[in-house]
This record gives C-alpha cells, structure tokens and sequence, in this order.
C-alpha cells in the first residue's frame, strides 16, 4: 500500500439513524489541530431523499466511494476512514473492494464484519424501514452511558429511519487485502480486552477481528455514541492515529 508524507483526508460516517451531522463536535476538535476530517451522511440517511427507504448495502457502499472519489483519495493519497456502529457493513464492502484506498481504518465502538452478516435477517420484507426505537429500548441493544437529556433530545430529533433493504442484504467479502489494512479498534462499550478475548473465541459479531493482520486496540470507556459523550477525547485519540499513519 503506497503511503505519502502529507497528511491523509480522514473520513467520518455514523451508524444507524445518524448522518454526517453526528460528527460535529468531534470534527470541531479535530480540524483545529490540524488534519483534513469530513464526515458524509451514507445514501438511506438523508431525511430530504424521497427515494431513501429503497436503499440498499451497495448505494451505501457506492456513495462512500463517490465521497472518497470528490476528496481525491486515491492509492497514491489514500484516506482513513472512521465508521462508527452500523456503517461497519457498507464500510467493510469499501474496504474489500477498494482496499487500495486505505492507510487505516478506525471501527469507533464497531468492527469489521465477516461475509454473509445480515444486520436483521428476520426483517419482513414489508418493514420499508426501521426507525429509532424508545430509549428505554435502544438501552437494551447498546450503551446510553455518557448520553445527556438534551443529547437524547436531539437524537430523537434528527434520527432517520433505517432503510430495510440495508438491514436485510448479506455482507459479501472476497478479497483478503481487506484484512491487510492497518486497524484500530476504539472500544468504548466495551473494553479492548473482551472484544480480543471474544475474537479469539470465535465469537460471530468479532470473528474477523482475529483475522486482521495489523491491529491496534485502545480503551475509551462510555457508551456507544462516544462522539457525544467524549467528543474531544475521541478527535484527540483520532489524530493521534492519524499522525502515526503519516
């Protein structure tokens, strides 16, 4: 992989419900100091697209290869990307078919997903799309640790439905080059030791996270939407990655 002196273009996407704007205090830290961060809101997520509840893994995965294509990534200046929860699917079909574009990945409380994952396989196909359930539910699923009443209020503001299509289509992976990308797992909700300890135990939702070849892990304890929680302690830790991919 052809790595350059000048700094990489790091690119920001969010998980489920979230668009570029989930990113906006953390890229506030960030481009203070120094690096080129953007952050994309993936096909499916934007609220003024009349067509988005037919999206699918692939538009998702197309649009973040348009974005990296308008930043001028290439092999010859290829980026970071920073996925967070749910972009771990379209994001790993990035990562297998465009591996060259890569110096790094960083999975924020994520991790790669291994061929054939289906987020919601019992997902009917007439359920069009999944919007952001009741707090008390989502607690179940993932962490609010961290999380204020006006942070949860404008979550429920601004969250977008999920497109059904992007939680029923299987993952496909067939390039190994993927596994090769320089990796740093951010572990917020939970602690880099369980995730390497479910890893090695072949653990379904970390069993790719045993494959990788270059890979770092780092503690940033809260819960699951650390971009809120500890916004300046993750574009510090993100930067720092960031230089060391120089």
């Amino acid at each position: 992989m052809t790595q350059t002196t000048s700094s990489p273009t790091i690119l920001f996407i969010a998980g489920h419900w979230l668009g570029a704007w989930a990113w906006d205090e953390v890229l506030e830290h960030l481009n203070a100091v120094g690096p080129r961060a953007v952050a994309m809101t993936l096909p499916g997520l934007d609220a003024n697209d009349p067509g988005r509840a037919t999206k699918t893994l692939d538009d998702q995965a197309a649009g973040i290869v348009g974005e990296l294509a308008r930043l001028g990534v290439s092999e010859q200046q290829p980026a970071i990307i920073v996925a967070h929860s749910g972009a771990n699917a379209p994001v790993s079909l990035v990562l297998d078919r465009h591996p060259e574009l890569f110096a790094r990945v960083v999975w924020v409380d994520s991790g790669p997903v291994a061929t054939g994952s289906v987020f919601a396989p019992d997902l009917s196909e007439e359920v069009e799309e999944l919007p952001l359930p009741s707090f008390e539910v989502l607690g179940q699923q993932a962490s609010l640790e961290g999380l204020s009443a006006e942070v949860l209020e404008r979550f429920r503001e601004r969250a977008v439905p999920q497109p059904g299509p992007v939680l029923r289509q299987p993952v496909e992976l067939v390039d190994d080059a993927r596994r090769r990308i320089p990796t740093t797992l951010v572990c917020c909700s939970i602690s880099g030791a369980q995730v390497r300890e479910l890893a090695q135990a072949g653990h379904p939702m970390f069993a790719e996270v045993a494959e990788l070849d270059h890979l770092d892990v780092v503690d940033l304890p809260t819960g699951h939407w650390p971009m809120w929680s500890r916004p300046g302690d993750l574009a510090e830790l993100i930067r720092a990655v960031a230089s060391s991919s120089d």
